[in-house]
């Protein structure tokens, strides 16, 4: 039995609906898997946000792409998961406490100690934690909540322990002396992601280092003579012929008095600088390589406070900023400074403080990536993996060939602390999966905890599997394991991505997901990137509370391209909002005349009219196209298919064409196109619901229907029953007729309720019968009390004319408008028909269009200049004859 429908409220009120819909949909754990697989299993696992953030416009369309994948997997048949969850994102988190344990109690980490802090962070997690959930809730993910899952939960840590431990046994982490990216201020390592770039104007010196043979001097170019102190070597290109004659002297180190060699070595680029570099081992990452590889000292003249040491001699305490510049003038004073030259360089920041980073030698855990590393490319190739695009995919094995070591200790207390102990009576390292109390070598209770923490990316590594239960054989596991699809940003590809391919592969011996759909930056307007301290931000939750979380969803996807950036713009948000609108009070016209007894039926063919066969063909055509889109991810083009027909076949065309059964006396016919609307209406409802799930449901809860949810309905399928190339043939003719003569309407001013007299003059006997089959409905909708139907003839003298496929329309202009003004419309049209023609003809001219295009567009291209040409010569001969 059908329930009775209720009624829309005239206007959509996103803030009225959204909560209360989102709390059925969770409370009715409609996102949890459904039991009946169906299809089968479909999973995506959430990119962890940090547990200190707020929801951005990156997440906003990252959540709102998977969401659109996992909502068409659930209508589509499949047993979908998605499971959410956050990172505990160390070092963010930990500067977000200590902040406020500054501010409020004027205390440092260090005054609570280690185990009091730890805990401080915990509940500061609890109570703050949450934020980014429930804003991701507000945009309305359907992800399994039941399911959330932390970093530092038991079960993922206990994952985090099981990979560090076999990775030791089996030789591929090591602690090592090792360049690393260092942050002075926060006092810790970091990963390259937490390094920002910037361009910088620096000075490029050029200094001279004296051949202690007093032949001559080796002048070097370096942005950074603070570190000269730390200086090894001096490298020259060995195939640089300037150069031959110096490989294997003794040079000077000026401001110092110890002698360095100069050495040959292919890291050298002759053409920067002078061809000459300075080899600072122990504070350049290439140099380090550079270094290793000729088996020289690793001296260091920074501190990690950032502070220049003893080996700088009278600049021992200085700044790495204050000692540049005092250097620089020592060099100039004692006549070692050749020149200065202005130099343009990127500088790495923390992303956390802003504070540049030090190249540092320190010691460190490292995880040996080429063992790991290999194997996933080798799955890789072999085609086990999916980008879209696919030009990520070269891109990934170009990292993947290229790896270095990975650093994953950080000198934090919150996180993942390294399972390792060390041995205060014999120095030996124990690594255990459990807590150690005494040595495993000497067996002395003098053991004590190393106290680092992992990096935050050795954890999120292990995300697609660790959510799923792993190392434990779990049902998920089991079900929904490996995941289907990854949705992420492009720019973390090597950090993440990368890493959980390998984590993956490793761990499990299949790849952690099949496909990887990435995702461009969301950037401002005028397409920079959105940053606090450009001011150039938006909020999505502002974005929400105006327009409603299915205005921001259906703006992000609609100008989503695979891979690449998009802008916001807050007109195209708006241009989303009257979509909305437009959906919402076309469903309230569908209500308002089904009528309470209206119940659903089976469409039957010999009922239906022309407009009623033709939309049932574009619904048909639709559902394919945008099945086809969704099927690989491209949400944009689904969108734009979508968007066409809602907005243009169905409230535009067809609305208007139903009005005629829906208020004339047959009630058969009535009752038909009821049927019609309400087909059109919940297939068009049940594909929009991915997008703008909101409103879709709203809408959808008020339909006469048995029982049941949108979000928990079936995916419509096209259906060729409903295609019918003939309906779409005479409906184009209906429709192009129309908008002619509403477009001379709107040119000459005249009032839609004026009645016209139409002549439609035919190409051939063929077109004119086919206009004949549509006479009632161009005479109806152009509002022509006569309407002349021939094949060629003499266009009427004095009347506006316009010219559609096969035929023109002309519409006798006696009493009606101005004739001077019906020739400068003419004169118009004809510029704008030269216009395209030419563009046509330039375009087919080309041949490299002509080689690489498809031969159906390029036979398309073709058959639109043959139709701007034919009118053309139409609009020219009919200025002629309003000129006469």
């Amino acid at each position: 039995m059908s329930t009775p429908s209720k009624s829309l409220s005239t206007v959509y009120d996103p803030r009225s609906v959204e909560k209360r819909i989102y709390a059925m949909w969770e409370n009715g754990g409609y996102f949890q898997p459904r039991a009946d697989i169906g299809k089968g299993a479909y999973s995506i696992v959430m990119p962890p946000p940090n547990v200190t953030g707020v929801l951005h416009l990156g997440h906003a369309l990252d959540s709102t792409l998977q969401d659109i994948a996992i909502r068409y997997r659930r209508l589509a048949g499949y047993s979908t998961l998605w499971v959410p969850g956050t990172d505990h994102a160390g070092i963010a988190t930990q500067a977000r406490v200590e902040q406020s344990l500054k501010q409020e109690e004027g205390k440092t980490r260090h005054d609570l100690g280690r185990e009091n802090f730890v805990e401080r962070v915990w509940t500061w997690k609890q109570e703050y934690g949450g934020t980014i959930t429930q804003q991701i809730r507000a945009l309305g993910a359907s992800c399994d909540w039941s399911r959330e899952r932390f970093t530092m939960d038991p079960g993922l840590s206990k994952a985090v322990r099981e990979v560090f431990v076999t990775l030791y046994e089996e030789g591929l982490i090591y602690r090592g002396n090792r360049i690393i990216n260092w942050c002075p201020r926060c006092s810790t390592a970091l990963s390259d992601i937490e390094v920002e770039h910037e361009e910088e104007k620096g000075i490029l010196f050029h200094v001279r280092y004296p051949l202690v043979d007093g032949s001559g001097a080796l002048t070097i170019a370096t942005t950074r003579p603070e570190t000269m102190f730390a200086d090894v070597a001096v490298a020259v290109h060995p195939a640089d012929e300037r150069y031959q004659a110096y490989i294997g002297k003794e040079l000077r180190l000026p401001l110092s008095e110890r002698t360095i060699p100069v050495i040959a070595d292919e890291y050298v680029d002759p053409e920067f600088g002078t061809g000459c570099l300075k080899i600072t081992p122990a504070h350049d990452p290439n140099d380090f390589e550079v270094g290793a590889r000729h088996g020289l000292p690793m001296l260091q003249c920074i501190n990690s406070d950032g502070k220049l040491t003893d080996l700088a001699g009278a600049f021992a305490g200085l700044s790495r900023e204050e000692a540049r510049l005092a250097v620089a003038n020592a060099l100039a004073e004692q006549g070692f400074l050749v020149e200065r030259e202005e130099h343009d360089h990127a500088v790495g920041h923390c992303e956390r403080c802003g504070t540049v980073v030090e190249p540092f030698l320190s010691d460190q855990w490292f995880v040996k990536m080429e063992a790991l590393a290999q194997p996933a490319l080798e799955r890789a190739r072999a085609g086990e993996l999916t980008f879209v695009p696919g030009r990520f995919g070269r891109i990934f094995e170009q990292w993947l060939e290229n790896v270095r070591d990975w650093c994953i200790s950080r000198q934090l207390w919150w996180g993942h602390r390294i399972p390792a102990w060390y041995c205060d009576e014999c120095g030996a390292i124990t690594v255990s999966r459990d807590d150690v109390t005494c040595c495993s070598t000497c067996q002395s209770t003098r053991v004590r905890q190393d106290e680092d923490v992992l990096d935050t990316w050795f954890s999120s590594a292990l995300w697609p599997f660790s959510t799923m239960g792993w190392p434990d054989n779990t049902a998920d596991l089991e079900r929904f394991y490996p995941t289907s699809t990854l949705v992420t940003g492009y720019d973390i590809l090597f950090f993440w991505v990368a890493r959980m391919v390998f984590m993956g592969v490793h761990f499990t011996g299949t790849m952690p997901f099949q496909t990887v759909v990435l995702h461009g930056l969301v950037r401002d307007a005028k397409g920079q990137k959105m940053s606090k301290s450009k001011g150039n931000g938006v909020d999505p939750m502002d974005v929400i509370e105006k327009y409603g979380a299915d205005a921001l969803r259906f703006t992000l996807a609609t100008n989503t391209s695979p891979g690449n950036d998009q802008r916001f713009v807050w007109e195209k948000v708006e241009g989303s909002r009257n979509f909305i609108n437009k959906i919402w009070n076309a469903s309230r016209f569908v209500l308002m005349n089904l009528g309470d007894d209206f119940a659903p039926q089976a469409l039957r063919v010999l009922e239906l009219d022309l407009a009623d066969q033709w939309i049932l063909d574009r619904l048909q055509a639709t559902i394919a196209e945008v099945s086809e889109h969704l099927n690989v991810y491209d949400f944009g083009e689904a969108a734009r298919a979508m968007y066409d027909f809602a907005w243009d076949d169905f409230c535009d065309w067809y609305i208007e064409f139903a009005k005629i059964g829906l208020y004339g006396e047959d009630e058969q016919r009535k009752r038909s196109v009821q049927n019609v609307l309400y087909t059109v209406l919940t297939q068009l409802l049940t594909l929009l619901h991915p997008y703008i799930p909101f409103v879709t449901e709203e809408i959808w809860q008020a339909l006469p229907k048995t029982s049941g949810a949108l979000v928990a309905a079936q995916w419509p399928e096209p259906s060729t029953n409903w295609e019918n190339a003939d309906a779409v043939r005479k409906m184009s003719l209906v429709m192009d007729a129309i908008r002619a003569v509403r477009n001379v309407r709107a040119e000459l001013q005249l009032a839609p309720s004026k009645s016209v007299s139409m002549r439609i003059e035919c190409d051939t006997d063929r077109d004119k019968a086919l206009f004949e089959q549509v006479r009632d409905m161009i005479q109806r909708f152009c509002h022509a009390d006569d309407l002349v139907i021939t094949v060629g003839g003499t266009a009427p003298v004095q009347s506006a004319t316009q010219v559609v496929t096969g035929a023109r329309i002309h519409i006798p202009l006696a009493g009606l408008i101005d004739m001077d003004a019906e020739r400068e419309r003419l004169r118009k049209e004809e510029k704008r028909l030269v216009s395209e023609v030419e563009r046509l003809e330039k375009k087919l001219a080309n041949a490299g269009f002509i080689a690489k295009a498809p031969a159906d567009v390029v036979a398309a291209e073709r058959e639109k200049l043959a139709d701007y040409a034919a009118k053309l010569v139409a609009v020219r001969d009919r200025i002629t004859s309003v000129a006469e």
